[in-house]
């Protein structure tokens, strides 16, 4: 991935403050390619992704557009004194997601054409972006996404708190964060808030219409088979796809199966279209 890191100022709302988001694109003047947008995990940043999203990219024939969240990496970290609110997921795909388009000059025709790649809590904001403009974008691709809150996710978050306060986890996230204790308990206070048990987007899904893949490892940690199983009920359409390995992060663990998941399934998607 290149290394030219570039910001985006997005002005103020009245639901937040100006922030400055730190992205960097992949093979940019491929103007007439699709774009893929990637979007991290709780704990991840644009330089935690390393390659993984160029060499998808090259298999996909897309330019890409990696970006670290508020509160991550070099963006505008999250004031220690704040605490997100329960929908702070729908908060960053309605609102932060559009404003760095805007800022970024995407327009509507290039949306169109676009695919989401999120993993994790940068999954369900894929989902949750997918369902808030679904005529605006050419399909997602989530990887190990939350679409409710299971209790072996509480469980093993509370594991990586204790390690990230008594052990060498803070030493190793600080290499990827500008202010490491905004990323990491802005990610755990939210998700270790029991008034955080009830949050549930399984309903909000159902006005998706873009092509949608969904991919769960079953020996992934922080949630079970249930939540890509579940995706299903709503999103009639979507097509499930398990891995026998990858954990939490198959684009890490176990990158050719994924790679080759999502390649197939989204140039299926492409030959459709065309034929259509």
């Amino acid at each position: 991935m290149s290394t030219d890191t570039q910001f985006a100022d997005l002005p103020a709302t009245a639901t937040r403050g100006a922030l400055r988001l730190e992205y960097r694109w992949i093979d940019a003047a491929r103007a007439d390619a699709p774009l893929a947008v990637f979007l991290h995990e709780g704990l991840g940043s644009i330089a935690m992704w390393r390659d993984w999203p160029r060499s998808l990219c090259e298999r996909l024939g897309m330019r890409g557009l990696v970006w670290s969240r508020p509160g991550y990496g070099r963006s505008t970290p999250r004031p220690h004194d704040v605490k997100w609110p329960a929908d702070f997921l729908s908060q960053q795909a309605r609102d932060v997601m559009p404003a760095l388009f805007d800022a970024l000059g995407i327009d509507a025709g290039a949306r169109e054409r676009m695919w989401l790649i999120g993993h994790s809590d940068g999954g369900s904001i894929a989902l949750l972006y997918a369902a808030a403009f679904p005529r605006a974008l050419a399909g997602a691709v989530v990887i190990a996404p939350h679409v409710f809150v299971e209790d072996v996710a509480v469980e093993n978050i509370a594991a990586t708190k204790a390690a990230y306060e008594s052990g060498d986890l803070r030493a190793k996230l600080a290499r990827y964060h500008d202010d490491v204790d905004s990323a990491f308990y802005g990610w755990s206070d939210i998700w270790l808030n029991p008034d955080f048990r009830q949050w549930n987007i399984v309903e909000t899904l159902r006005t998706i219409r873009c092509p949608l893949l969904a991919v769960q490892a079953h020996d992934d940690h922080y949630g079970t088979m249930a939540q890509i199983d579940t995706i299903g009920t709503p999103v009639r359409h979507a097509r499930i796809h398990p891995l026998a390995r990858g954990g939490h992060s198959p684009h890490r663990d176990a990158p050719e199966a994924l790679n080759d998941a999502i390649v197939g399934f989204v140039h299926d998607q492409q030959a459709h279209t065309s034929t259509a």
